[in-house]
């Protein structure tokens, strides 16, 4: 990685008002997963506005250049006020400064916008603020969001990323097609993603794409290529949020999250429906780990295999085995993207940008950053699916265009000396690890690489023979440009 664009999904922190910021963290604690301690140590908060935030990355060191999306929730909520924005629409008025706003940050260097928009009674509302209720962004109409694409439309820049999910496919798709039309601007379309029991979704992702291609709007998919299976335990898992029991049963404290996920009187709820969003099969969830002696034995059991062990339901079986290990016990929930057939399909359509990795999000359950490595040794080289260039291509140049990212993602004389280069046949992803190096002594899992000779940016070596240089000359790039 050389340069990333950040503030995905439509959340961040910036505009955010001084006696806003407390809850502008409390909200990233289960939105995003982002530990309290981290935010809490590691944001210097010397800004108010988007402009402010956009100077203070230019003041701190970074290894990577940056391009920030303005997140739609503090633009809402800057304007509206927290509860207002969560219960009706903006007035005129209100509207035209939330324009205004995002007007005052492409100004000073954003690249577009981004959000969420998840039905919160749909099936796919995954992501919700730290009480259970919905996100600014999935209270947004369709009205606001093409206001604010008639702002990049009136300046001819910037592009769009949106998750969308109303629950009405049609409804979404031509959603996607209005926000191209009205910005002329490039749209990402967030997520490609397939699935083993239910492949006409990737396919009509894909056919969708090529009319949009053919009817000249520029609409990218934002594709997962990696597995994204998940290790996570209920001390702060909150993926189950689509099923309205869950999400009121995982939230709070770990004393208070005890109490409910043992309560026999929500067990009911909790049984019927089951999540189906992360893992295709709930009952091929397993337990990785345990940390009571007494309940070691079950280590390596699906919830299929400890529900027959012990005669119960697989949620009972599982929520019995965490409540009594102090909600401890770590499970692996398999993706819903086995099957390579799928992904091979997938990788043919040559406008698929491989990416979701989540950046910094969801960090005590989630790695996707792993992503390029991967699209490298498993997809190129261990199953032939893509060529080399055609890879090369689709992880930098690709996304270049498409975010604005000017004079990179091209290796040119002149341009700006951002350039990897690996031992084709040492490439590796590691296995998962914990490492604790997050802000306020947090941890984190990741999976790191192997096989990269030399990285460097803009001209100075990040990273050489695998170990990082220390080196900090990223920069953050205003109008996609240093």
């Amino acid at each position: 990685m050389t340069s990333i664009v950040i503030g995905n999904c439509g959340f961040g922190f910036a505009p955010v008002h001084p006696d806003g910021r407390e809850r502008a963290m409390l909200t990233m604690t289960r939105v995003e997963a982002i530990p309290y301690a981290s935010m809490k140590t590691g944001m210097p908060w010397d800004w108010t506005t988007f402009p402010e935030f956009l100077d203070s990355i230019e003041r701190h060191p970074k290894a990577l250049n940056i391009l920030p999306y303005v997140p739609v929730s503090p633009l809402l909520t800057w304007v509206m006020g927290l509860e207002e924005a969560k219960s009706r629409p903006p007035t005129e008025k209100e509207e035209r400064e939330i324009c205004r706003l995002l007007d005052e940050a492409m100004d000073a260097g954003a690249c577009g916008w981004s959000a969420q928009r998840l039905d919160p009674n749909g099936p796919a509302c995954v992501q919700r603020d730290f009480d259970g209720t919905p996100m600014v962004s999935d209270l947004m109409s369709d009205d606001t969001c093409l206001a604010l694409a008639r702002v990049l439309g009136r300046r001819n820049e910037g592009f769009i990323q949106m998750t969308l999910a109303s629950g009405n496919p049609e409804h979404d798709l031509r959603h996607f097609e209005q926000l191209a039309e009205v910005s002329g601007r490039p749209v990402l379309f967030n997520v490609v993603q397939p699935r083993d029991s239910l492949p006409f979704v990737h396919r009509g992702n894909i056919a969708w794409l090529e009319s949009c291609r053919d009817r000249g709007l520029r609409v990218y998919g934002q594709a997962v290529t990696v597995d994204t299976g998940m290790a996570f335990t209920f001390e702060d898992w909150n993926l189950f949020d689509e099923c309205a029991a869950w999400a009121e049963a995982t939230t709070g404290t770990v004393e208070q999250r005890k109490n409910k996920l043992s309560d026999p009187a929500r067990r009911e709820a909790l049984r019927a429906p089951m999540p189906r969003i992360i893992t295709d099969q709930f009952d091929l969830i397993f337990i990785t780990t345990a940390a009571r002696t007494e309940l070691k034995e079950y280590e390596g059991l699906t919830l299929r295999e400890l529900a027959e062990r012990t005669g119960k339901h697989p949620v009972d079986a599982m929520l019995d085995v965490a409540v009594a290990d102090d909600l401890r016990t770590e499970f692996y929930a398999p993706g819903p993207n086995q099957n390579l057939d799928f992904l091979k399909e997938m990788l043919d359509y040559p406008w698929l940008i491989p990416g979701v990795s989540d950046g910094g999000a969801h960090t005590k359950f989630f790695t996707g950053g792993q992503y390029p490595t991967d699209l490298l040794e498993r997809v190129v080289r261990e199953r032939g699916m893509l060529s080399l260039e055609e890879a090369h291509w689709r992880l930098s140049a690709l996304p270049a265009l498409c975010a604005g990212f000017r004079d990179r993602g091209f290796l040119r004389e002149g341009a700006p000396a951002d350039v990897v280069v690996y031992d084709y046949e040492k490439l590796h992803v590691r296995p998962m690890e914990i490492v604790h190096d997050l802000p306020g002594g947090e941890w984190r899992r990741v999976r790191k690489a192997e096989g990269f000779r030399s990285i460097m940016v803009n001209g100075q070596v990040t990273i050489e023979n695998d170990r990082e240089s220390g080196a900090h000359p990223g920069r953050l790039l205003r109008h996609g440009a240093a």
